[in-house]
């Protein structure tokens, strides 16, 4: 199949025909299968006029459908995707996936919003749908190896606020904790949002997702990680407060450049993000990390494959979606503008 590059979305996403033949092609390489019950006895039924097929209530719609021999169901090539149930064109949605592919600082729903022309909600819907695509990993399996974790805090600084809302309690906080974890022989990261950097919360963690019978971990001096390290073939660790970043092959310094680039994103490009949906973030450039030495095309490819599987309602999204650990959840609605994440 051709690389996606921006000129070729501009060729191939130019109709709303192109886009779902484009679909159609990725989802199933020319071979297509039901939909809801996976049989390949299926037959295109044709549009009701020359060009396209109408709805019920007379509107055009370029949507292509399917129906199974087996089931006797009607289906398109949507169904179960990120895309099922949109009333966006597609041709937008597939110009979206490949903006935010290519922009490696992220795209926000405001972007969307202007470059495509449609509401600010439905472009935030959007790109949160595209962002549980991006969490949505083939590869499900513990991390394996040499192990690196580190955490790092994202919010404000209470100092900076209205002379109102400033605290002057001793080392108070109310920045976000999440917590990195990287396969050194893989690349691939995994990230969590934690309500605390306890001990006991980032073993948790590690022990979730990490494989520790002949794994090696490697963090910083911090002493949250005594515990679980001594639970690994070998933990070694460095010393940020006495100047040691390096030591041999031990080091945190991939981690800390992931964070650099998240924090400096959240700042530059979203300015503001809730705690609700930090994880989706964290996800984002999570997806990033493991696809760095992807094209353009190729990232955009990838999100297209991960899409099937991680549909997600609105109102899950606003309601039920994956929530950091300790905060509240947002009551139905506009997505509101209460701060949590600014680097």
């Amino acid at each position: 199949m051709q690389e996606i590059t921006l000129t070729a979305v501009a060729k191939m996403f130019s109709d709303e025909p192109a886009a779902w033949e484009y679909m159609e092609q990725l989802r199933w390489d020319g071979k297509p299968v039901c939909a809801l019950c996976g049989s390949p006895n299926v037959a295109y039924l044709a549009p009701r006029t020359d060009t396209s097929r109408l709805t019920k209530t007379g509107r055009v719609s370029h949507r292509r459908v399917w129906k199974c021999s087996d089931c006797k169901r009607q289906f398109s090539v949507l169904i179960g995707t990120i895309f099922e149930g949109t009333k966006i064109p597609l041709n937008k949605w597939l110009m979206t996936v490949y903006l935010m592919s290519a922009g490696k600082n992220g795209m926000s729903a405001m972007e969307v919003h202007r470059d495509l022309g449609i509401t600010y909600k439905s472009a935030w819907f959007m790109v949160h749908r595209i962002r549980e695509a991006m969490a949505h990993s083939p590869n499900t399996s513990k991390l394996f190896g040499i192990v690196i974790a580190d955490e790092t805090f994202v919010g404000g600084d209470p100092g900076n606020r209205h002379a109102k809302n400033r605290t002057t309690a001793k080392h108070h906080t109310d920045k976000t904790a999440v917590i990195s974890i990287v396969d050194k022989r893989t690349g691939e990261i995994r990230s969590q949002v934690i309500p605390d950097v306890k001990a006991a919360t980032v073993g948790k963690v590690i022990n979730e997702n990490v494989d520790k019978l002949g794994s090696i971990l490697h963090t910083d001096g911090g002493i949250n990680y005594k515990t679980i390290g001594g639970r690994f073939v070998k933990h070694e660790s460095v010393n940020h407060s006495a100047g040691e970043y390096v030591r041999g092959d031990v080091s945190t310094n991939i981690l800390e450049s992931h964070f650099a680039q998240f924090k400096r994103s959240l700042d530059g490009t979203f300015h503001n993000v809730s705690t609700e949906h930090l994880q989706r973030y964290a996800n984002e450039f999570d997806f990033r990390r493991v696809t760095r030495k992807m094209s353009d095309g190729e990232r955009s490819m990838e999100m297209f494959r991960r899409s099937e599987g991680a549909a997600i309602s609105y109102r899950g999204l606003i309601s039920s979606g994956p929530v950091a650990m300790g905060t509240r959840k947002r009551p139905p609605g506009r997505p509101g503008p209460r701060r949590a994440a600014h680097a």
